[in-house]
């Protein structure tokens, strides 16, 4: 065997070679013989034995083992070591020498060996022990504690670490989970040695902790809600509402990751092991004094900073806000959502219209910082004034008429004409369009307008009826409606009379009269405040329907009923006003025989009542959220 590369460095030839050797055997065979065995000996491959090192050559380190030719260690078996010559190493025999004539030996694998059996000599599993994260490999880390162990990435930390990479030549302390001694492996876990170190602080904090404490603690985790900070064993939460006195839409705009933060104890619950903790408390409240600097009435500037279905909130100053509630926006305008009138960032004048120190909520107006058009609605619509405007709405019981921009009418369906009846104001005004109508009462507190179509004509019943329609009269007309108590005849257009049934003679009966049929009748009585006119029946002229479509008999027609109570129709969303007209009742009189239950009165047509309005309701700022929280 010859160390081919030594005899490169030392400049020999392959025949100055063989000759020294040669020369060596012959001067005394048998001792050079003896000498050779006995140095492979103490040479046995997988083996650790020791060695020095002679020289740094490249990337190899020549090491003096003791053998007829060094051996070599690649360079970067010392990659955590500073290389000294003449320093005594212990190094692991792979080779004792390859094809080339070299003793291959490795550094890393004897630290390894050497390593493992002081692991496995002084440690167990259960035991902490210490080391530098040396590598990131797939699944954790590698930490060189005298020998590689895995550190599993679900054990690098008590929380998810984004990237364990950060660990990278850090020294970090771990529990020993598992020795595998076959494998020659070793499992270990930082997450349990400080989890078995929490419990422990935690016992201890939960015992000292007092409301009131002012603790220094580490933010750990931000959610919508609020901030997690550890007090060094045990998390507190920060919530968003306890984190400033003024308004913030995240938990990030006042803490971050790993920032060093003072907060005040809260609350401690030692059974659930919860902790409130507050960052606001620890500076002034702006709300002390809030009663006497923004007094009851007084107008402030302030800034819109949100917007609800229900309301605005304005900040008068930092940690200060009040609610503008939709109602209290405007006095005229009919507003669907705040927006409408506001927007984030304004900045508008409000009025103070109470203060509530002890839930810490200020009510703001923002109409009342303007002039209410109802404190001189009197003066523009004067009653007996003609005026105009646009059918914005119909109901049952009559029509609203907008007359100025938020400020409506009322026309009831009473005051639509003298003599119609109407059944639905849609008969009369279409919505959109515009009509002309007699402001007929005001009343400023109420907010309400009660207004007249009819009353731009002159009264018929004042006029031209009690002359036109004397009692003994005698007219003809068509049937127009059979009720159970007796028949409606069309006088002209728009003006009926009432044919009761005990007004028709025997012979004729009831039975035998039809809608459309051509009829001769009689004035038997006329009231003219009640707008009603009695009929009798003289004779049937024309027994042949007219263009009138027939009604069944003995069904009450919609319009008018028995003098029974009719069926008030359910009550409109919007209210009508005080003035509405009364309903027309039927007019008692001791001529009726043995009328039936369902009978009016035998000289004139029943009451058409029409159901009251009821009183419109304006939004009341009672029991109205006050606050944003």
């Amino acid at each position: 065997m010859t160390n081919r590369k030594l005899v490169r460095e030392l400049g020999l030839s392959t025949d100055q070679v063989d000759q020294l050797t040669e020369e060596i055997f012959t001067a005394n065979p048998v001792d050079a013989q003896k000498v050779y065995e006995e140095s492979l000996k103490n040479f046995q491959p997988d083996t650790i034995i020791r060695g020095k090192i002679l020289n740094i050559v490249g990337d190899e380190v020549l090491v003096d083992i003791g053998y007829k030719s060094e051996g070599v260690v690649p360079k970067n078996d010392f990659q955590y070591e500073e290389i000294t010559l003449e320093q005594e190493i212990e190094v692991f025999l792979e080779n004792v020498e390859d094809d080339s004539g070299v003793i291959t030996l490795s550094k890393q694998k004897a630290d390894k060996i050497r390593g493992w059996e002081r692991i496995i000599t002084s440690n167990k599993e259960g035991d902490v022990i210490s080391g530098r994260v040396i590598r990131k490999i797939k699944g954790g880390l590698l930490v060189d504690v005298g020998v590689p162990v895995f550190l599993p990435a679900s054990q690098v930390d008590i929380r998810r670490v984004e990237d364990i990479g950060e660990f990278l030549g850090k020294t970090v302390e771990c529990k020993i989970l598992k020795i595998d001694e076959k494998r020659m492996n070793i499992i270990v876990s930082r997450r349990k040695l400080l989890e078995e170190q929490r419990m422990e602080s935690k016992n201890s904090l939960l015992t000292e902790l007092e409301e009131g404490d002012l603790r220094k603690g580490i933010v750990k985790n931000i959610a919508d809600f609020g901030a997690f900070v550890d007090l060094g064993g045990i998390d507190g939460l920060l919530h968003i509402t306890d984190m400033s006195w003024g308004r913030i839409s995240h938990p990030s705009d006042i803490v971050a990751l790993e920032q060093d933060i003072t907060v005040k104890i809260l609350k401690v619950d030692r059974t659930s092991e919860r902790i409130a903790l507050g960052l606001k408390q620890l500076a002034k409240n702006p709300w002390e004094g809030v009663a006497s600097k923004y007094p009851v009435s007084s107008k402030v500037i302030g800034k819109v900073v949100n917007l609800m279905p229900y309301g605005a909130f304005v900040e008068l100053e930092p940690g200060v806000e009040g609610l503008v509630h939709i109602s209290e926006m405007s006095w005229t305008k009919r507003i669907n959502h705040p927006s409408e009138m506001l927007t984030i960032g304004e900045d508008v004048e409000v009025q103070v219209l109470g203060v509530d120190m002890e839930k810490q909520e200020l009510s703001l107006g923002l109409k009342q910082t303007g002039t209410n058009p109802w404190d001189t609605v009197q003066d523009r619509f004067q009653v007996g004034a003609q005026v105009s405007g646009n059918v914005r709405n119909t109901t049952t019981y009559g029509a609203f008429i907008e007359l100025e921009d938020g400020v409506d009418g009322l026309l009831h369906i009473n005051d639509m004409s003298w003599t119609r009846k109407v059944v639905h104001p849609n008969e009369i005004v279409k919505k959109g369009e515009m009509i002309h109508v007699l402001v007929l009462s005001v009343d400023r507190e109420k907010k309400r307008i009660a207004l007249g179509l009819k009353q731009l004509q002159l009264n018929p019943w004042d006029t031209v009826f009690p002359e036109k329609y004397k009692v003994g009269s005698v007219l003809e007309g068509h049937i127009t409606k059979l009720v159970s108590f007796g028949a409606f005849v069309e006088l002209e257009r728009d003006l009926e009379g009432l044919l009761h049934i005990s007004k028709v003679d025997k012979d004729t009966e009831m039975e035998g009269l039809k809608v459309g049929d051509l009829v001769e009748v009689k004035v038997v009585k006329i009231e003219p405040e009640e707008g009603k006119i009695g009929l009798s029946l003289n004779r049937v002229v024309d027994g042949e329907e007219g263009e009138v479509p027939a009604t069944p008999e003995a069904v009450v027609a919609p319009a008018e009923e028995a003098i029974a109570t009719p069926e008030v129709e359910a009550a409109p969303v919007e209210e009508a006003p005080a003035e509405a007209a009364p309903a027309e009742e039927a007019i008692a009189t001791s001529e009726v025989e043995a009328a039936p239950v369902e009978e009016a009165s035998e000289e004139v047509a029943p009451a058409e009542e029409t159901p009251s309005a009821p009183e419109e309701e304006t939004p009341s700022t009672e029991d109205k959220p006050t606050s944003s929280e």
